[in-house]
């Protein structure tokens, strides 16, 4: 009976019937989708359930069996691990357009939050994979983001690598910048949608030593701070050549 049942449930889910959420999505030149034509979108849409979270939600637990992926579309999510001392490490953050699940296997290697109230769409992992295999044009998406992520994991350990407190923030600042002309937003002002604490965890510095290299880099004159969530960005290549990065005009 349970087999039975079983199946008529996945039967269901294959024929959902396409919501047309897709067509109007502000990400989709960005996201997993982008690699599918109009004609087939309607395939994508009928495995595909919509998530909201809300601030501080969790989405998936680190090492959790992994049944679904995610697509990001709008919001901000924070990944990290608990370490064996109970300290929180933050490794990186999820844009809108961003994909959750390449670096996942049988598990999550990461616990996933909800930075500020966020929106996702959903795919059981079954049923991307057979969408896949149907169009393999998706496949060559996610090779592309998964190069992409590399790249991204590859500037997080340069700003890691970082000696100085201040060249940490610095180049995290310059990220935070480019990161939001990807998505199509002002890159100056940078918004910071996470709190200082979750900029400590992600650059492995205390709050206190967060706070002294904002104030030493609107001392300098680099930045201006209008607000906690704000920083205008007064010279890029002053802030670049104090992150020891590659000034970029």
């Amino acid at each position: 009976m349970v087999s039975v049942l079983s199946a008529q449930t996945k039967q269901t889910q294959r024929h959902r019937e396409p919501c047309g959420a897709c067509a109007d999505c502000e990400v989709r030149k960005m996201a997993i989708c982008a690699a599918l034509q109009d004609d087939a979108l309607d395939a994508l849409e009928s495995i595909m359930t919509s998530r909201k979270l809300e601030t501080g939600e969790m989405l998936v637990e680190e090492g959790a069996p992994k049944l679904k992926v995610f697509s990001l579309t709008a919001g901000l999510l924070r990944l990290f691990t608990l370490l064996p001392d109970g300290r929180r490490q933050i490794s990186g953050f999820l844009y809108p357009g961003d994909y959750l699940g390449l670096a996942d296997d049988g598990t999550y290697s990461q616990t996933a939050e909800a930075v500020v109230p966020s929106t996702l769409c959903s795919f059981a992992v079954s049923e991307m994979d057979d969408l896949m295999d149907a169009h393999p044009a998706l496949k060559d998406r996610l090779y592309v983001m998964t190069r992409e992520a590399l790249r991204q994991s590859r500037d997080n350990q340069l700003v890691l690598g970082r000696l100085a407190p201040v060249e940490k923030l610095a180049s995290f600042l310059l990220v935070l910048s480019a990161q939001a002309e990807r998505i199509g937003q002002p890159a100056n002002p940078v918004h910071l949608a996470m709190n200082r604490t979750d900029i400590a965890d992600y650059l492995g510095l205390t709050i206190e030593t967060v706070s002294r290299c904002f104030t030493k880099m609107r001392t300098q004159g680099l930045i201006q701070l209008p607000d906690a969530n704000t920083v205008s960005i007064l010279s890029h290549r002053s802030l670049a050549a104090v992150a020891g990065a590659e000034f970029k005009s």
